[in-house]
């Protein structure tokens, strides 16, 4: 398992946490979500390396922009 912490701008409800979690969800290997739109933090948690790119593209089709922390 391995886990990577992001930082997701735009974000200012539960709906948008909803949102960046189904988004994210749908990538091949993640387990575990943890996303705060207060903090404006996400961390993901998968059974194989995280490619980056995915979840800045998932982040992306949810509306919101991420950055590896």
């Amino acid at each position: 398992m391995t886990t990577t912490e992001y930082r997701v701008t735009g974000m200012t409800c539960g709906h948008c946490e909803a949102s960046v979690r189904r988004e994210v969800g749908r990538i091949t290997g993640v387990g575990d979500i943890d996303v705060s739109a207060a903090t404006g933090r996400l961390v993901v948690t998968a059974t194989t390396e995280l490619d980056d790119d995915a979840v800045f593209a998932a982040v992306d089709e949810a509306g919101y922009r991420a950055v590896r922390a």
